[in-house]
């Protein structure tokens, strides 16, 4: 009898990871991503300061430190492109807490997944990809909870509605609101779409003046 090893708890994370430092091998230092103006020399620097540099990572929610981060990363960014992308494969150093697969997970899956499409989207023509139901029940679940941070600032109310993976056909509420729109799709789509990006097959449903506070809100 054959036994088959339990799947790590950040197998989507790791796999994310290692998927977007291969494409920015394949597109090289200076590609477009869909992060501000960031090339993916910029990206790669983030990254890396955000896995291995807290004193300077604070500076990303934390607008007193963000000047630092900014200095910090872009020292970062000035090293060899071959030594940036290797640091980004090898994920966070085991000093780090991130190292725990499950802090990994819960602090990296939504990450790397947005930060890959942010490369893979910032070119056209792109398609989105199809996860299989293991991975989009970790993506549900990451991103249900980075919800309340990232919706903060939204006016209105949303409702997630997911057409795929385990959740498909059920309704959550995200940010309770009088007025609200429906973010209808995929759930790969649903959690680009409370970051801001660019997707495809995802309905917005509420009133046109809802639909356009959510796009428009900062985030």
């Amino acid at each position: 009898m054959t036994s088959t090893a339990a799947r790590p708890v950040n197998a989507l994370a790791v796999a994310e990871r290692a998927a977007l430092a291969d494409l920015m091998a394949q597109v090289g230092p200076d590609a477009p991503t869909l992060s501000g103006d960031w090339t993916t020399r910029d990206l790669a620097a983030h990254l890396i300061v955000r896995a291995t540099r807290p004193d300077a990572a604070a500076g990303i929610l934390l607008p007193p430190l963000a000047g630092w981060n900014a200095r910090v990363m872009a020292a970062v960014a000035r090293r060899d492109w071959a030594a940036l992308l290797a640091e980004v494969r090898q994920g966070p150093p085991r000093w780090s807490p991130q190292s725990l697969a499950v802090l990994d997970s819960e602090t990296n899956t939504v990450e790397y997944f947005v930060h890959h499409e942010d490369v893979r989207r910032a070119t056209e023509p792109w398609e989105p990809r199809t996860l299989d139901d293991e991975d989009l029940a970790v993506l549900w679940a990451r991103g249900v909870r980075l919800a309340t941070h990232l919706l903060r600032r939204c006016p209105v109310g949303v409702v997630a509605a997911p057409t795929d993976g385990p959740a498909a056909g059920s309704e959550r509420t995200l940010r309770p609101g009088e007025s609200r729109v429906v973010l209808a799709g995929p759930v790969g789509e649903i959690v680009l779409a409370l970051y801001g990006r660019p997707t495809k097959g995802l309905e917005l449903k509420g009133l046109d003046a809802d639909a356009e506070a959510f796009r428009a809100f900062p985030r």
